[in-house]
């Protein structure tokens, strides 16, 4: 007998035996824990949007600011007139 047919034989033994008790409040403590879950990845979620939006927001602002876009003016000197 292979080492697969061994864990094949030896899961049906377990599942074939008696079943161990499951504590009454199971369910009710499952669907707690799921709750608090996905409450804490919809806060994380809300987090994440609203740091996002702010980092939009902030580069807009700099960019209305600075106008990166713009070409710098030319350091040259000015004309000299009446020489």
């Amino acid at each position: 007998m292979s080492g697969t047919g061994r864990k094949v034989d030896e899961v049906r033994r377990m599942l074939e035996g008696p079943h161990p008790q499951v504590p009454a409040e199971l369910a009710a403590r499952a669907a707690e824990r799921g709750g608090r879950l996905l409450r804490r990845r919809r806060i994380l979620r809300r987090v994440w949007l609203l740091t996002a939006a702010a980092a939009v927001v902030a580069f807009t602002v700099w960019a209305v600011v600075v106008q990166p876009w713009q070409v710098p003016p030319a350091e040259t000197t000015p004309p000299l007139n009446g020489w």
